[in-house]
């Protein structure tokens, strides 16, 4: 967070050169924000602020949260996930004190977001885009400033732990019911071409996501 203070100002020259001063969160005002989508999380013990001569502010809180994401998972496991994670300062209206403004672009956040990012997770971070509005709340305005932020799930292990065994029973399965083996050998495959079905259906059914309204369709067929 960065914003300045007018009646915050001083001249190096006056007190030894110094530019920049560091003091606790409470000494001074600070723009009050908060995560729309947060379930929980951890803040941190970084309690500081910079002050610099020409009355600049800079606050920088680094914490951890949960949140909520509504998820789409008809096309499981090549699905794109979007999230948002909005921030909002409800205290004080965006028309009389207080207009949230970005200071980076999204391509810049983008490559920064990619360097914290875990590249060898099951998702992969594709984009990132920011958008900035008027909340209106109680008949009054308010800055948000929302980042929408993509991702896209690594579909390798699925396919092989999933797809391939599945599409390997059903080719199994036509080509025992078309070959030239007797009934009773026919009925033997076919039971245990059922078990594995079944042990596949298990599997399936635990690394399905439940938490979306539409079922997948890997799990309507």
């Amino acid at each position: 967070q960065e914003w300045k203070n007018t009646f915050a100002t001083w001249d190096p020259q006056d007190f030894c050169n110094i530019s920049k001063i560091i003091l606790p969160t409470s000494t001074y005002w600070s723009p009050p924000i908060f995560i729309l989508e947060r379930v929980n999380g951890q803040n941190s013990n970084l309690d500081y602020m910079v002050v610099m001569h020409n009355g600049s502010f800079n606050s920088t809180q680094p914490f951890q949260v949960t949140l909520t994401c509504s998820l789409m998972i008809l096309k499981f496991p090549f699905d794109t996930q979007t999230c948002n994670l909005s921030i909002a300062s409800f205290l004080y209206p965006a028309v009389s004190d207080l207009v949230m403004k970005t200071r980076r672009s999204p391509a810049e956040m983008m490559k920064d977001s990619q360097s914290y990012f875990l590249t060898d997770g099951e998702w992969k971070f594709t984009n990132l885009s920011i958008i900035e509005y008027m909340e209106q709340l109680d008949h009054e305005l308010f800055s948000v400033v929302t980042y929408v932020i993509s991702m896209e799930r690594r579909p390798t292990l699925y396919i092989l732990n999933l797809i391939l065994p599945t599409c390997a029973l059903y080719l199994l399965d036509m080509a025992v019911l078309f070959g030239p083996s007797s009934l009773e050998e026919k009925i033997s495959f076919q039971i245990a071409i059922i078990l594995g079905s079944s042990m596949l259906a298990v599997i399936l059914n635990n690394i399905l996501p439940t938490s979306s309204n539409k079922p997948p369709v890997i799990g309507t067929h």
